[in-house]
């Protein structure tokens, strides 16, 4: 499974939650820190099972990439294969069905079989918006609602508040420091659509040397060409500019800003996804 994971429902969360020091309940409330915290890790699920065995349907384990787990299995032999697993899992791989007997394959006295599933659970993705205006602004409310974890950086702090960004962390300073202090990571993506050019080439500047899965700038054709040719200017190669995305977003025949959002939105998606068509924006 991909960064698509998906919570339990209410009534499950509400039968768990009248259990004091439920260990299930303790388990979901570890994925939605792990997931908050941006931790990649694999959730093992005992989907079946037969005979004498330590663990019977429906119960989780959680192995984070730096070994941290949180719930068990079982124990002994079995937990310890599906350790294995999840390691080789995180190295390449979404999925796993992990089907043993206890004794005559692990050595266990239990005599019963048991089948785990194991699954990749990614981060969401983080989408840094420099930028708090109009496009911005409903930009930031769509990727929140498509599963970004998103961080919106504007200067200005009649802009960039609260009531305008629900879901969405504020950074009220200047980009430039921003970068400094909090550079994007390579999973990460950044959108550039801030209310001045100016700014916007600063920005530019400071994202195109990282390594990220996506830089964006929204403008024209005209803009991108100028933008280039000050990038060529500066010392950025050939291969550094050509990983502006700019015009930015999908042709859709956008012209409102919620529009412009739509289309940019649409793009991040298809980059998320690793989706075909390829990108339409000329």
């Amino acid at each position: 499974m991909k960064d698509g994971f998906l919570p339990m429902t209410a009534a499950q969360q509400r039968a768990l939650n009248a259990i004091p020091g439920s260990a299930e309940a303790e388990i979901w409330e570890t994925v939605a820190s792990w997931r908050a915290d941006g931790r990649r890790f694999i959730l093992a699920s005992v989907v079946a099972s037969r005979g004498f065995t330590p663990r019977k349907a429906g119960a989780h384990m959680l192995i984070a990439e730096d070994g941290a787990t949180a719930g068990t299995v079982g124990g002994g032999a079995i937990e310890h294969v599906v350790r294995e697993e999840a390691r080789k899992l995180l190295l390449g791989g979404e999925t796993h069905l992990l089907q043993k007997h206890l004794t005559t394959e692990l050595g266990m006295c239990c005599g019963g079989e048991m089948s785990v599933f194991l699954e990749v659970v990614e981060p969401a993705p983080r989408l840094f918006v420099f930028g708090g205006g109009y496009i911005g602004q409903a930009l930031a409310g769509m990727a929140c609602a498509c599963g970004f974890r998103v961080t919106v950086i504007d200067a200005r702090a009649e802009w960039a508040h609260s009531e305008r960004f629900p879901g969405a962390r504020l950074c009220v300073e200047e980009p430039e420091s921003f970068l400094r202090r909090e550079p994007p990571g390579a999973s990460d993506f950044a959108v550039v659509v801030t209310h001045d050019h100016g700014l916007d080439q600063r920005i530019v500047e400071r994202l195109l040397p990282l390594p990220l899965r996506f830089h964006g700038m929204v403008g024209s054709v005209p803009k991108q060409r100028k933008f280039a040719l000050r990038l060529k200017a500066r010392g950025f190669d050939a291969e550094q500019i050509a990983r502006l995305r700019s015009p930015l977003g999908l042709r859709i025949g956008a012209a409102t800003p919620q529009e412009i959002a739509i289309s940019i939105m649409a793009e991040l998606v298809q980059v998320r996804r690793a989706a075909a068509p390829a990108r339409l924006t000329q």
